[in-house]
């Protein structure tokens, strides 16, 4: 019985807080790089940034207990605003609460029903292509913190840099772990405060994004009829975001699986992210989904549990309502030296040497899995476009891998076909035009199919077709070979016929 105790607790420990101070840490310095991103999304959506910061306070706190990816952070996300700023301008908030409570319960099912498994279509290179088109947004979000500021703008953004990075560096240089006993992120915070505070720098703070909320969430149902008009007004735009949530969602747990060489249910992932935006909703938040720049930020100081998740999103709602105050004299620049940091940290750089060693459609496939999510400011859309060409893609190379081989024998007169390779509905053109009919007329022919393999219904009306039309000019044929699988797809064929 105690061993039974003290295995639980160990899988509890490894599972919430690894290392405590670590978790705190970490979870910390996810919060000051959402605070920008959260208020910047929540103008894109047309809503109040306390809209977006209460939803990213639910959504942490009841992802942390529910998610399938520890470490990982959710909260309000620049995918899900875009999708719901139409619905806002026409319907307003309450609108919009409602479709995201239907988004939540299309994603819960979702995760019920163990759909998580169609994530495996998205091939390594859409992976990637995500990946790095995130963080070029990610960056690409800062440039209007810093268009036409002056010098001592630049001036506190290279600080910032040169904090974030030389401190971890110099610690290892000079070997004080006290260096890098608290993350650079959160050094590079207060100093530049105290700095600007200290020398009456004029900068554009955090007070300037927009009105900080002055009280707590409160629960509420959204505040529209209950009639199928409303159904009919939040129905699409509830599935966006829902499909859109999950995307992002499984796509960051996946980069997460990755940096700490762990797994995660994707499904549980899925379930637990319908919970976390039924519940926003229920308390005034738009839905969220997986943050990756967040989340890189999150495992790279140290996160690896549920604990950072959780304090990344109860540091939050510290900080906007006990610590309003303080937080407002932050300047912005500090947090876009931060969102610097996670834009590189996020970008695959070493995807850029692999353009070169990796085949071309490979290349291709990542390049314009970014193009199109950069275009459009739109991860479903980039993602939709990479599984597209990763399956035409794939359906070439294989369709390229068919072989039809001809054999004569002199003393009988029979002519054999040998097949090799797959037979389907990209291939089976070439399979068809592979059979010198006029050649073979008024002969004994032999089609082995010993090493094809027949995949769907195209495939085996080409084989059909092809005996039809030798049948057609007087030869007997006779099909050798069939596997298992191909036999009883040919069968269900010819009873479908009958």
């Amino acid at each position: 019985m105690a061993h039974h105790l003290s295995v639980s607790l160990q899988r509890l420990r490894a599972e919430w807080a690894p290392s405590i101070p670590r978790e705190l840490l970490a979870g910390a310095v996810a919060t000051f790089a959402l605070i920008p991103e959260v208020i910047a999304f929540s103008f894109v959506a047309g809503v109040d940034p306390s809209v977006g910061l209460f939803a990213s306070f639910v959504i942490s706190l009841v992802i942390a207990f529910v998610g399938g990816r520890p470490a990982m952070v959710s909260a309000a996300a620049g995918s899900v605003a875009l999708v719901a700023a139409p619905l806002v301008q026409s319907h307003g908030l309450g609108y919009l609460l409602a479709a995201g409570l239907l988004a939540g319960l299309v994603q819960l099912v979702f995760g019920l029903l163990k759909l998580g498994v169609l994530m495996r279509f998205v091939s390594s290179s859409v992976r990637t292509g995500f990946v790095n088109a995130l963080a070029v947004l990610i960056f690409a979000a800062q440039l209007p913190h810093l268009q036409g500021q002056g010098a001592a703008t630049w001036a506190m953004l290279a600080l910032g840099l040169a904090i974030i990075y030389g401190l971890p560096w110099l610690g290892g240089v000079l070997r004080l772990p006290a260096l890098s006993a608290v993350p650079s992120p959160l050094i590079c915070v207060v100093a530049l405060t105290l700095l600007a505070q200290g020398l009456g720098v004029q900068l554009p703070t955090v007070a300037d994004l927009g009105k900080l909320p002055d009280s707590l969430p409160v629960f509420g149902w959204p505040g529209v009829p209950l009639s199928l008009d409303t159904l009919r007004i939040i129905l699409l735009p509830a599935l966006a975001i829902a499909m859109v949530g999950l995307l992002e969602s499984v796509l960051t747990a996946a980069v997460v699986d990755e940096m700490t060489d762990t797994p995660s249910d994707k499904n549980r992932e899925c379930a637990g992210l319908g919970v976390a935006n039924i519940a926003a909703s229920l308390f005034g938040g738009i839905a969220g989904c997986g943050m990756i720049g967040q989340a890189v930020g999150n495992v790279k100081y140290g996160g690896r549990g549920r604990l950072s998740t959780l304090f990344a999103g109860v540091f939050l709602l510290i900080l906007m309502v006990a610590l309003k105050d303080w937080v407002s004299r932050v300047p912005v620049i500090a947090l876009v030296a931060i969102m610097v940091m996670v834009s590189a940290s996020t970008f695959d750089w070493k995807s850029l040497s692999a353009l070169v060693r990796h085949p071309r459609l490979s290349s291709a496939v990542m390049l314009a899995t970014v193009v199109v999510t950069i275009a459009t400011h739109n991860l479903a859309a980039g993602v939709a476009v990479g599984v597209l060409l990763s399956g035409v893609f794939f359906a070439f190379k294989v369709s390229r891998m068919l072989a039809v081989q001809v054999h004569d024998d002199d003393a009988t007169g029979m002519r054999t076909w040998r097949v090799t390779g797959q037979v389907f509905f990209a291939s089976a053109d070439a399979f068809i035009e592979a059979f010198d009919v006029l050649g073979a007329e008024g002969r004994a022919v032999v089609i082995d199919v010993t090493h094809a393999h027949f995949w769907d219904i195209t495939a085996v009306a080409a084989l059909d077709k092809v005996a039809e039309r030798l049948r057609h000019h007087g030869c007997t044929v006779q099909v050798l070979g069939l596997n298992e699988a191909s036999g009883v797809l040919i069968d269900r064929m010819a009873a479908d016929k009958g």
